[in-house]
């Protein structure tokens, strides 16, 4: 792989995970580099290798993805870029989704069908051991503790390194770490949507890294003359730089994964780590985000 790291972005500040140690916590998100609707190929199965490629050039070394991204294209496409993977770069995955067709998830938690992805994702990503596996959803037709159960006998067999679960309460975050050491938790989470803050109270008293989708989501916020449009233009970033920051200062666990199909975006998102907001700038968004997230 060759080094282009000249005028690189900073390195984001560092989080120690548990059973998989430390990462930067400015990471990648796998899930654009598919096609529409999270389904089938890109349109440049070239330009996707070329933006993780890019993304570890630049000193990412987590990358989030997950088996239902394609399907399995995201995962392949990671492997083609990267294996044999760099030392300290980690890849982390997810099961428990089906895919029946384009922005169709559909839960799936039986423990057979848990352990037979989990083996296709060691086979996709040429591992013989996962470096994180996240319980995509939890399936409400199938029970929990069958659910969490897999999860600690697949870490117990060697095939998974660390566990972490998805879009979870705090109630499920309590229940599962009495079958396993919790890692990771991936809830929604960003300037305007604040629904699992409790969640990341969780995460922070008990060590857990709290990696937040849909990151960069600001709304009206963003637009022209918003609090957000308005602090980019001071500091000379991009929205998306802004609402980045504001996350990494937000919480020493928040790992934030923007994702994207495409190396500008992608120079541009992970540049968020030379933005710091002052105390007054990060108070106004702040507010700003808590005014306009919705009511509970």
């Amino acid at each position: 792989m060759t080094d282009t790291t000249e005028n690189s972005p900073a390195l984001s500040p560092t989080i120690d995970l548990k059973d998989l140690g430390t990462v930067h916590r400015l990471g990648f998100g796998a899930m654009r580099i598919v096609g529409p609707g999270i389904w089938g190929e890109p349109e440049s199965r070239g330009t996707a290798v070329d933006v993780v490629r890019r993304a570890v050039e630049l000193g990412v070394d987590f990358i989030d993805t997950a088996d239902s991204y394609g399907p399995n294209i995201s995962e392949e496409i990671i492997a083609e870029a990267l294996y044999p993977y760099p030392d300290g770069v980690r890849i982390a995955t997810k099961v428990g989704f089906v895919r029946t067709g384009p922005d169709v998830w559909v839960p799936v938690g039986r423990p057979e069908y848990l352990r037979q992805q989990t083996a296709l994702s060691l086979r996709k990503l040429k591992v013989d051991s996962l470096d994180l596996l996240q319980l995509h959803r939890i399936d409400p037709k199938v029970d929990p503790e069958e659910q969490f159960a897999v999860l600690r006998d697949l870490q117990q067999e060697g095939k998974v390194k660390a566990l972490g679960l998805s879009q979870v309460s705090v109630a499920e975050l309590e229940a599962a770490s009495k079958f396993f050491t919790v890692s990771t938790v991936q809830n929604r989470y960003n300037l305007t949507d604040r629904s699992s803050e409790d969640v990341l109270k969780y995460a922070e008293d008990n060590g857990i890294g709290f990696i937040p989708w849909a990151p960069i989501s600001a709304g009206e916020l963003a637009q022209p003359g918003g609090p957000v449009d308005e602090a980019a233009k001071r500091l000379n970033a991009s929205t998306s730089q802004v609402a980045l920051a504001w996350l990494l200062r937000r919480s020493p666990v928040m790992m934030p994964i923007p994702g994207t199909g495409s190396i500008g975006h992608l120079e541009d998102n992970l540049g968020a780590a030379d933005i710091s907001l002052d105390d007054a700038t990060f108070a106004e968004l702040d507010a700003a985000g808590a005014a306009a997230a919705p009511a509970k």
